[in-house]
């Protein structure tokens, strides 16, 4: 552990997953309020095809080539669930989950057939499924960071927009904000932190860093812009925490361990979280049952005495 640590790359990595983890909760707080949570994992699965036709066609493991068929493939995922959803009666779950299976499908698909050409099975191209920060070179953390940095920066510069976008959309179009350019931004933010998170935490568990800071986060507050923060927080201390882990083992994969490292932090705000916690709901509950029983007793005293 001491040698990883002062290791300069995997300090680096360690950097890189910092920062995703806090990209990733701050655009799941808005996928949270739009009540998408299902659509991070769509396009998550979607992006691989993308990612292995990129490898494909460039005939190299290029983190910005294959970010560039990710996005693609996500984004042609993202239209035609907004396709199916508006030209038939299908519901838009359950056209992501179609999606979903669809595009996930056919990914692994042609990566079985890129791993059995010449050289394809010495690509990497299976630690994108389940992600592996480790393989990661100092160029591709770079990209990884840059990337992030623009959609934390996007969410920050635009704060006051996101809210009314989210929380009064009708009030937001009055004041002359275009509710289509913002879903197009929103949109692409989501795509972009997915497709640089996927060699990281890997196309399968991506959602998860997307979903639980964000739902982890709510059980702390009711402000939008502190359960933010707190999302960010929890992604960033998640992704720091798995990555250290996956470290101890030869070949032990990142994402799951950032998961888990998530998943621990939403059994804690579960339980103690200071507004929905089941701690404090507990308490809650037995302190109006005290008050209730001390006001029966009171009126009862009071007409006895009557």
């Amino acid at each position: 552990m001491m040698n990883m640590l002062f290791s300069p790359n995997a300090q680096w990595v360690l950097l890189s997953t910092l920062i995703l983890g806090m990209a990733s909760g701050t655009i799941g707080c808005l996928a949270y309020w739009k009540k998408q949570s299902l659509m991070s994992d769509a396009l998550s699965h979607a992006a691989l095809p993308g990612v292995v036709i990129a490898f494909a066609l460039s005939g190299s493991k290029n983190l910005p080539i294959m970010i560039a068929g990710a996005a693609i493939s996500a984004l042609a995922g993202a239209f035609m669930i907004q396709w199916i959803r508006s030209s038939t009666r299908i519901k838009e779950d359950t056209a992501m989950g179609m999606i979903l299976s669809v595009f996930f499908g056919l990914g692994i698909m042609l990566l079985t057939i890129v791993n059995r050409t010449g050289g394809g099975n010495q690509s990497g191209l299976d630690s994108f499924i389940f992600g592996q920060a480790a393989s990661m070179v100092r160029r591709d953390v770079y990209t990884m960071l840059f990337l992030a940095l623009l959609v934390i920066f996007i969410v920050v510069i635009a704060f006051k927009e996101w809210k009314l976008f989210l929380f009064d959309p009708d009030f937001a179009k009055g004041l002359g904000l275009s509710s289509r350019l913002m879903n197009g931004v929103y949109l692409g933010v989501l795509v972009l932190v997915i497709v640089i998170g996927i060699q990281a935490v890997g196309v399968i568990l991506m959602a998860a860093l997307l979903i639980i800071p964000s739902v982890s986060a709510r059980y702390w507050t009711d402000s939008f812009q502190r359960m933010v923060i707190l999302s960010a927080l929890f992604g960033g201390g998640s992704g720091v925490v798995g990555t250290m882990v996956s470290t101890l083992g030869k070949g032990w994969p990142t994402g799951p361990f950032i998961v888990v490292a998530s998943a621990a932090l939403f059994t804690i705000s579960l339980v103690f979280g200071a507004r929905k916690g089941l701690l404090i709901k507990a308490l809650q509950l037995r302190a109006q049952k005290k008050e209730l029983v001390r006001t029966w007793s009171s009126g009862k005293v009071l007409e006895e005495g009557k």
